[in-house]
């Protein structure tokens, strides 16, 4: 397939992705926090009907990529190769975790809040961009 029609495929997923994040309000830290506070008594459920909706579309989906000799757009599919459940991992899923609970949003509801021009999103996207450049360039060196 050619270059320029993946990336369009390309365009066209992100933002359908985008829209429905729009959509269901998932771009206002505030709905995850609420989302994530389950303490305060003023739990807001709607993060959990959005996580559903996106299993309803996910799952035959893997079940139909299971079938396929190959992606159609693709020569082949680029899935994770890694299993093991290592230190990195753990300690990077924990700061994911306290970045999205501190925030209310994690990367593609952060780039997606881009368009509604709230500086608090900048601000998020360019740690966000900082946090993957130091470790890019910093801690991988050997």
């Amino acid at each position: 397939m050619s270059a320029l029609l993946r990336l369009l495929v390309s365009l066209a997923a992100g933002a359908i992705f985008g829209f429905g994040l729009s959509l269901s309000g998932m771009v206002d830290p505030a709905r995850v926090i609420g989302f994530l506070d389950v303490a305060s008594g003023h739990w807001d459920p709607s993060l959990a009907f959005v996580l559903g909706g996106a299993l309803l579309v996910a799952l035959p989906g893997v079940a139909i990529q299971r079938r396929m000799a190959r992606p159609a757009l693709d020569e082949q599919f680029h899935l994770p190769t890694r299993t093991v459940i290592d230190r990195p991992l753990v300690l990077g899923s924990a700061i994911f975790g306290v970045g999205w609970g501190l925030g209310g949003l994690c990367p593609g509801p952060a780039v997606a809040a881009l368009s509604i021009g709230l500086v608090p999103s900048f601000i998020f996207a360019a740690a966000m961009a900082a946090g993957m450049m130091l470790y890019d360039h910093v801690l991988t060196r050997k």
